[in-house]
């Protein structure tokens, strides 16, 4: 595929969509809370917000669905709409597949914001000003892929091949103020939150990218594994492919003042910020929203029993470990570990 020449004139609609991918379980209740913090965080916000909700089927073990009548009724009042989707390619065998295959259920043509569920949205989102002609995803993001191997290839290999593969300019992706065989020269995200002008548009090209990679990855990636690193593999070659990049959002506004990407309720106490609590705990105050997290044992515990504050008390948040493995680690020698 040729590498897409977008239109010079941004795209800035004053409303979009907002997509998280809920299911049965864990998510269910991280996508009620994500759900809250925005209605709570930006009450005017005009675009619709959707919840995927994969469908029971051969792909899936169990029947994924959200079964919770109180759950479903919160959502309901929180204005969410429940978006069915189908797994045709992933499922329970690749769940983080759902972020792609939930694209091709969202209205075509309009632009979206995807998020993961374990995330807060803290500050307006209506005003944050998306260009949805230039792509991005977080940078929020750790080296984690590729694993170099000792004789094997390296970083600027492994990801030429890829390039090469799609036809993409790989020369033009690089941070080039970043040293050679260093991660952080190359593109790679976090996939903790996208956007594009068109959801089918994305998807699919999500969608292929994804496939070639696992079912017939370059010679250079043969030694790599891709579960459960593929999203994040393939989302930078689309992200390039669409005119999209590295900082097309400004500083401190996704990642920043408007969302928190948590990913687990112990991290989010040890070390985001006091704002974040107290968005977290007006979210979840309302009584008929309390009832349902509760049902959730990381947040019956960490939230409503107090148990996060323990944990926030182990640390102080101006000076924290540099690698998060430690604040885990502290956190799971004091047995306050959870999700």
């Amino acid at each position: 595929m040729q590498q897409v020449r977008m239109p010079d004139k941004p795209n800035t609609p004053s409303s979009f969509n907002v997509v998280v991918v809920g299911q049965n379980g864990r998510l269910m209740y991280e996508a009620l809370l994500f759900a809250a913090s925005l209605r709570h965080s930006d009450p005017d916000f005009k675009g619709r917000v959707f919840i995927a909700e994969p469908q029971p089927n051969a792909h899936w073990n169990n029947d994924p669905r959200m079964r919770q009548p109180e759950l479903l009724e919160a959502l309901k009042r929180l204005d969410v709409d429940i978006l069915p989707f189908e797994s045709r390619h992933f499922g329970q065998s690749y769940p983080y597949g759902n972020k792609i295959e939930a694209l091709f259920a969202l209205p075509e043509g309009e632009p979206f914001v995807f998020f993961d569920t374990d995330t807060l949205i803290t500050g307006k989102l209506s005003n944050v000003p998306f260009d949805f002609n230039r792509p991005t995803a977080s940078l929020k993001v750790e080296g984690t892929w590729p694993q170099i191997e000792l004789y094997g290839p390296g970083y600027t290999d492994i990801w030429k091949s890829l390039y090469e593969r799609f036809n993409l300019d790989f020369d033009s992706s690089l941070d080039l103020e970043q040293p050679d065989e260093y991660w952080r020269r190359y593109l790679y995200f976090n996939a903790g939150f996208f956007f594009y002008s068109c959801p089918r548009v994305f998807g699919q090209r999500f969608l292929d990218y994804a496939l070639e990679i696992r079912d017939n990855p370059p010679r250079a990636c043969e030694l790599q594994v891709f579960d459960p690193w593929l999203d994040q593999v393939a989302l930078p070659l689309v992200i390039h492919s669409l005119g999209g990049g590295r900082n097309t959002l400004p500083h401190n506004t996704l990642d920043g003042d408007v969302s928190c990407h948590y990913r687990t309720f112990p991290l989010l106490f040890a070390r985001e910020s006091d704002h974040v609590i107290d968005v977290l705990n007006a979210a979840s105050a309302p009584n008929w929203i309390k009832k349902v997290l509760k049902d959730y044992e990381p947040m019956k515990r960490m939230v409503f029993q107090n148990k996060g504050d323990k944990v926030r008390a182990m640390f102080d948040q101006n000076d924290l470990p540099r690698k998060e493995q430690r604040i885990r680690n502290q956190i799971k020698k004091a047995n306050l570990w959870m999700r």
